[in-house]
């Protein structure tokens, strides 16, 4: 299992594979995000999109999939999350696009008041089948100490 010690200032992942389809897109975008171009193909096509597009709140949560799914397959001791420092939709996700994810550890400390957690700052990026990216943001993750006892460095 991934402890904070385990995770490394600079290092690189890729990860991730989702498929975006029509019939998600417009179920989402029923449900949290009801605009015209999220819903409707004609009125789309007025757009700015061009055609039907995924909600950018759509692209977060595929991307949260693909992120869980891969603390998972890395047995990730993680404690969730404190939020997002950025957030950026780069260019639209339209169905029938594949995404996949590059993450980068940018800085890690431990907490003062509670010396059983870690904080880590990534920066990711989802990308589409083009190697485009279509969603960039710096997230703040929490995660167990491997042995809270041991020293904090300075």
């Amino acid at each position: 299992m991934r402890h904070f010690e385990d995770i490394d200032v600079g290092s690189r992942e890729s990860f991730g594979s989702y498929k975006v389809t029509r019939d998600e897109v417009i179920d989402f975008a029923s449900r949290y995000d009801p605009q015209p171009f999220h819903l409707d193909e004609e009125a789309a096509a007025q757009t700015y999109f061009g055609r039907l597009s995924a909600s950018g709140w759509h692209t977060c949560a595929m991307t949260m999939r693909m992120m869980v799914d891969n603390m998972g397959e890395d047995a990730t001791a993680s404690l969730g999350s404190p939020g997002i420092d950025e957030l950026r939709w780069l260019r639209p996700v339209y169905p029938g696009d594949t995404l996949r994810c590059e993450s980068e550890v940018l800085e890690k400390r431990r907490s003062r008041s509670r010396p059983e957690m870690g904080l880590f700052k990534s920066r990711l990026k989802t990308f589409n089948q083009h190697d485009e990216a279509v969603l960039e943001m710096v997230s703040n993750g929490l995660i167990k100490v491997r042995d809270p006892a041991a020293p904090m460095e300075s």
